[in-house]
């Protein structure tokens, strides 16, 4: 890449420049994508952007560098907001904002999401708070419960500005706003571009810069493919998917919750690891689940889209469309999913004769034509193997001052096991959660519950076969 393109030539204040580019290239962050060397430099300018990119481009690096080289972190209140869809893009997002304000310390950032106890939330924000990621519903719950002042914010951020409008937020988001400073920067991100969105910025945006990168999925990342079928070959016609492409992991995509469910009981009757996600699940279900598809002791994740926002997975083979979606902006989110960190993903479509208007209007938006191939033409090559991991449960996490590495010693130093058998390590405040390798013997695993970490007993347990 050419030289501008580079962080080290952006303008950071002399204070922390050394600090923040040192800990970019520990990160692996040395050279720019085009949506980050497109709008960085005007976000740091404070010029309000509007920007269209599609998923995996390096958005949230573009406007997380730019509201941690605003922040101030001797004044503990809040002077920036991410607005997200769903929770599971708001963790996303917080982490990855994590990681990259280590350049300085004291940053406090928190997570204001649904799904999660209100009191703690409450109580956080009581000590201040620095940066605030959340979703419209609880972040609208504090501010009428007056438990959230958002009088100093100076970066307000829309992540998925799109998808949020598509969930019926638009008045949310303005009820919100009208509780922020009209002065503030405020960054518009979405990977479609509807009215909706045009209009939404012109009623919270000052004079935007327009930033319009490639937001249509290469063909040369994701091999698309639609296979005609009869409605009531639908089952059938995913099983045979299955069988011929032998997918390692895959996101089966349907349009209802209850959809979900059926098609993963299905799949599991007949010897698939899946497991559905929607919006139904407590908090602590849809952790274990995506937890266990990203650590590889799950592979089938059968999801509605609004759960599947925010799943960040590197190494996703192949997302199913169970049935087509509403609309061709959706069919991007979807198939944004797989072919990323610059691998290549498949995505296969089944869809009846009454759905042609939809394959017509993915063509469109798209302005290419879609492969469309006959189910015969797929082979049956047998049923999937199994995941390579298993997952287990340590009743022990954060609170405890658990860490990955005590649970690494602990299990090559007290049991047969080999560090190259230890995969996925995940921590939360009360419990942990490691992947082992599915071929370690049973009478090892049956050890493992009188395995001590840190010199303390904690129990331990297999989830799911």
């Amino acid at each position: 890449m050419d030289k501008a393109s580079q962080f080290s030539t952006l303008f950071f204040k002399p204070e922390i420049k050394k600090a923040m580019l040192a800990n970019l290239d520990s990160l692996g962050y040395t050279d720019m994508t085009p949506i980050q060397a497109q709008s960085l430099p005007n976000i740091l300018n404070n010029r309000d952007v509007i920007a269209q990119a599609k998923t995996g481009s390096g958005k949230t690096a573009a406007y997380a560098i730019g509201l941690l080289a605003k922040l101030n972190v001797k004044n503990y209140y809040v002077q920036a907001m991410v607005i997200c869809p769903t929770r599971e893009l708001a963790d996303q997002v917080g982490k990855e904002i994590q990681r990259l304000a280590r350049f300085t310390k004291n940053v406090k950032l928190l997570s204001l999401c649904g799904g999660k106890p209100f009191t703690p939330q409450k109580n956080s924000l009581a000590y201040g708070a620095h940066i605030i990621v959340g979703t419209p519903g609880r972040i609208q719950d504090h501010l009428r419960k007056g438990t959230l002042n958002l009088e100093n914010i100076h970066s307000l951020v829309l992540d998925e500005a799109d998808r949020m409008l598509d969930m019926g937020f638009y008045d949310d988001i303005l009820n919100i706003i009208s509780d922020i400073p009209k002065n503030r920067q405020t960054m518009l991100f979405s990977a479609t571009f509807p009215d909706s969105i045009v209009q939404m910025s012109h009623s919270i945006q000052r004079n935007p810069l327009n930033i319009r990168v490639e937001s249509l999925h290469n063909h040369n990342e994701i091999e698309q493919r639609f296979y005609e079928i009869e409605k009531s070959q639908r089952d059938e016609a995913l099983m045979a998917l299955l069988a011929h492409y032998q997918p390692e992991s895959t996101v089966i995509f349907c349009n209802t919750k209850k959809q979900c469910e059926v098609v993963a009981t299905q799949l599991k009757q007949k010897g698939y690891y899946a497991m559905a996600i929607h919006g139904d699940l407590e908090q602590r279900e849809r952790e274990q689940v995506l937890l266990r598809f990203t650590n590889k002791s799950c592979s089938i994740l059968v999801a509605t889209d609004v759960a599947a926002r925010g799943l960040d997975i590197n190494d996703l083979q192949v997302v199913i469309n169970y049935e087509l979606p509403m609309g061709p902006e959706i069919h991007i989110h979807r198939i944004g999913r797989t072919g990323r960190a610059g691998k290549k993903g498949l995505a296969l479509s089944l869809y009846t004769t009454s759905e042609q208007h939809k394959i017509n209007a993915i063509e469109q938006v798209q302005n290419q034509l879609c492969r469309c191939d006959a189910l015969d033409s797929l082979d049956d090559n047998g049923c999937l193997a199994l995941p390579p991991m298993i997952t287990m449960c340590i009743n022990g996490g954060k609170k405890n001052k658990m860490r990955p590495g005590d649970i690494l010693g602990a299990l090559t130093g007290d049991v047969d096991i080999t560090v190259n058998q230890v995969g996925k390590i995940d921590i939360f405040d009360f419990s942990s959660y490691v992947a082992l390798d599915r071929t370690i013997d049973h009478n090892v695993l049956k050890r493992l519950q009188n395995t001590k970490i840190k010199g303390r007993q904690f129990k331990m347990m297999k989830l799911g076969s």
